[in-house]
């Protein structure tokens, strides 16, 4: 078995393979202040919950953006499992052309988001992640990754919106019955969700007609992209374990590489 690890800014989401084939999920609150015993114990609940074994874990795949959080889940892979883990970092092989000004800038997530989206859709394709920032990733028909666009994720928007304007209150991310909002709330939720409905939308127009394609397909990932694609057309798949699946295949052309250097 093959255990992945995405290391996001507000959680830690955790996948375990056996082949290509996801056994289980799960995912922990992004938390710098535990030390490497506190998560391996938060780990070895979850492996005991889904009747797992450790000792089956044959290696460990982590992308993470918060590097002051690698050095204890370093730690806890050897601790626990007696694994070197292995960091999506710029010495990784990708099987991917980077075509990127500076490689280095790219984050861990990113790539793999870009490599599943490839392997599992073709290309071209987008793969958007919507969580703390909401990514784009544009993939071209031969597999390069050309770039794409960052923004502010919904929920850091909904929060600046409400820390830089004194008389906004916080609001629940749900779809308010029609655009035009009849009180503050309501107001705000058209705002924020459908605003930023519109926002995908222009943004995927515009990357194809920059490829000159039509035929660009689009995937999402992350926790708000169910919300956003009941509203619009544009994306036509929804992969939650997108992340995790892109480590995966990541973790394997490492591994086979490996093997033939050995």
């Amino acid at each position: 078995m093959i255990l992945a690890m995405d290391v996001g800014n507000k959680n830690i989401k955790f996948g375990l393979f056996s082949g290509g084939e996801l056994l289980n999920s799960w995912r922990v609150a992004t938390n710098i202040e535990r030390t490497a015993d506190e998560l391996g114990e938060l780990v070895l609940s979850f492996f005991s919950t889904n009747r797992r074994d450790i000792g089956d874990v044959k290696g460990i795949i982590i992308a993470s953006v918060i590097p002051s959080i690698n050095f204890t889940l370093e730690h806890m892979c050897r601790y626990r499992f007696s694994i070197e883990p292995m960091f999506v970092d710029p010495g990784i092989r990708t099987g991917m052309k980077i075509c990127y000004d500076n490689p280095r800038e790219l984050g861990a997530d990113r790539i793999a988001n870009a490599i599943a989206a490839y392997e599992l859709y073709g290309g071209p394709c987008i793969a958007i992640d919507f969580g703390t920032a909401t990514t784009f990733n544009v993939i071209n028909e031969r597999g390069d990754f050309l770039g794409g666009a960052i923004c502010p994720g919904i929920k850091v928007a909904s929060e600046a919106l409400v820390q830089c304007a004194a008389k906004l209150p916080r609001v629940e991310l749900v779809k308010p019955p029609s655009v035009i909002g009849r009180n503050m709330v309501t107001g705000m939720q058209s705002g924020i969700i459908y605003g930023y409905v519109g926002q995908v939308e222009y943004l995927v127009q515009k990357i194809r007609k920059e490829l000159n394609r039509h035929d660009v397909s689009v995937v999402a990932t992350g926790g708000l992209a169910r919300l956003v694609s009941t509203e619009t057309d544009i994306i036509e798949e929804i992969n939650p374990l997108l992340t995790l699946q892109g480590l995966r295949i990541l973790y394997e052309r490492n591994s086979e590489r490996t093997a033939r250097d050995a």
